[in-house]
């Protein structure tokens, strides 16, 4: 008997163990992410390693010219957006495609297809939500495939292919500004006495330089709700742009004092920004003496 529960038990832990253990698999798993203006992108994929292997060629072994490849190994790669966006000219919209390509010396087709899960056997290129030809270009060495997103504003990237010394350059963009827009007028309308939401939207309408007329009354509606130091220093931000430096002066000033010592925020950052909103706008000042003798200069050319 105990030799026949010894048995069980060791049998039992076995079992157990195989079907815990993992094992590498051949090409490692990666996963990018990377945020571009409002937009997430998030790419799954492995990563094959060269081991002294030709890729790239008519020879090679390793995504041969002129035949599909699943631009990885193991399982498809995919391309996942949170919303709409350009990938080589061509509009996507949100979602999670697969990512494919046939390699060429002159110029790559680069494929997003809305089957994600299925491999280059499957493939159907009616399904195809984009096709572009990008020229390759010469890169550092990379051992294992390599693909990074590479922001270049808050709007534009370049999704790199990057293997060998080869680097496939795939311009991307986003339509950060009417994305964020949209979604500021939305928040607004939803909760129009919400004090962040005013403050976001005038913080990004500064940030831009544009229609600052409209975030001058979004900081102006914060104020009224709940004064507090950031939304007069908005305020006094957006009058200095608009070139009120007269307006604006006394408003960053008092945005000064009503910072408090136990505020990180104000002590760490603000502060230190409104005093040099304070530093830029004075020497523009126009004090009532010196406005006087302009007036007074005038009326003596007549």
């Amino acid at each position: 008997m105990k030799k026949y529960l010894l048995s069980l038990a060791l049998t039992t832990l076995l079992l157990t163990h195989s079907i815990a253990q993992r094992t590498p698999a051949p090409s490692q798993g990666a996963m990018v992410m990377q945020t571009i203006g409002i937009t997430d992108f998030t790419i799954k994929y492995s990563r094959p390693t060269l081991k002294g292997r030709k890729v790239f060629a008519d020879s090679s072994t390793l995504a041969p010219y002129n035949q599909l490849w699943r631009t990885g190994a193991n399982s498809p790669t995919t391309l996942e957006a949170s919303t709409e966006f350009s990938f080589g000219g061509r509009t996507v919209p949100a979602g999670k495609y697969a990512l494919l390509s046939i390699p060429s010396g002159a110029a790559w087709t680069v494929i997003l297809n809305k089957k994600f899960d299925q491999g280059t056997e499957s493939y159907n290129e009616a399904d195809d939500v984009a096709k572009v030809q990008v020229v390759p270009t010469s890169s550092a060495y990379h051992e294992a495939f390599t693909i990074k997103v590479d922001p270049t504003s808050d709007s534009t990237a370049y999704l790199n292919l990057s293997w060998s010394s080869v680097n496939v350059p795939v311009p991307i963009s986003v339509k950060t500004e009417s994305l964020t827009m949209n979604a500021l007028n939305k928040a607004i309308a939803e909760k129009p006495e919400d004090i962040q939401t005013l403050e976001s939207g005038a913080a990004y309408l500064l940030s831009k330089g544009k229609d600052l007329p409209i975030a001058l009354s979004m900081a102006d509606k914060a104020i009224g709700l709940k004064e507090g130091y950031y939304n007069l220093y908005l305020k006094a931000a957006i009058l200095a742009k608009l070139g009120k430096y007269n307006e604006a002066l006394p408003v960053a000033q008092k945005a000064l004092t009503l910072g408090t010592p136990s505020d990180n925020a104000f002590n760490s950052f603000f502060k230190g920004q409104i005093e040099k909103t304070i530093a830029e706008i004075q020497p523009k000042v126009t004090t009532k003496q010196a406005v006087a003798t302009v007036s007074k200069g005038k009326k003596k050319k007549k």
